[in-house]
């Protein structure tokens, strides 16, 4: 059986193929370090596959919740097309501002807006329709992220969501783990609605073990 070592050097190699040297998101994670940010972005390979995503749909409407310093929020805007549009919310008032130089920086504040507030609420303020959602934040309120993304998304449309597996948590969600009880609801609620087709890519290397949701609303 393959070592975590091997799956972190082949998750090097996947991303010295695909998402190489780029000095705008060498700047972004130097940025969230500096101002002490929590080391929880995707990494290069996971930036551009939600880019992928983006793409392959035509997505010109994303909305993002957790924008942390910025990383996943340059991968989606660049998939944007010159009048698109990406909306994120955050919580944290030090993360929307290091988010917003990200994006500065990046030369996308022109087609991105960082949103400061609570996701459910700031979810529940907008109007339909978004091609694509991006859930990358609190875990144990991803069930309830899920009921207003299926508001907002467009038949057709993406919802996607990162760390919804956990390092294996979800398969006996502990009482006293918010945070693998939720991704394990969420996961749930994605596998039987009937508004949705929908899988989990199931990912190991340089962040450890966790999984990316990826469902699809139904036409």
């Amino acid at each position: 059986m393959a070592d975590g070592r091997l799956f972190e050097d082949v998750d090097t190699y996947i991303n010295s193929l695909f998402a190489g040297p780029d000095a705008v998101l060498d700047r972004a994670i130097e940025r969230s370090a500096k101002a002490g940010l929590p080391d929880i972005q995707l990494t290069p390979g996971q930036g551009k596959l939600i880019y992928m995503l983006a793409k392959m749909i035509g997505a010109s409407r994303i909305l993002e919740v957790g924008t942390l310093g910025g990383y996943s929020t340059v991968w989606l805007g660049r998939a944007l097309p010159e009048d698109g549009e990406l909306v994120s919310v955050e919580l944290e008032s030090s993360h929307v501002q290091i988010a917003r130089e990200t994006l500065k920086d990046a030369g996308l504040s022109r087609l991105c807006q960082v949103i400061e507030g609570r996701g459910l609420d700031e979810m529940a303020a907008l109007d339909p329709y978004f091609d694509m959602v991006f859930l990358d934040a609190n875990k144990d309120g991803y069930p309830a992220y899920l009921r207003q993304a299926l508001r907002l998304t467009r038949p057709g449309g993406l919802i996607a969501a990162d760390n919804v597996v956990r390092e294996g948590a979800v398969l006996q969600p502990s009482k006293v783990d918010p945070n693998a009880i939720g991704a394990a609801a969420f996961n749930q609620a994605l596998a039987s609605h009937p508004q949705l087709e929908a899988i989990i890519l199931q990912q190991v290397g340089i962040k450890g073990h966790d999984g990316l949701a990826v469902a699809r609303v139904k036409d």
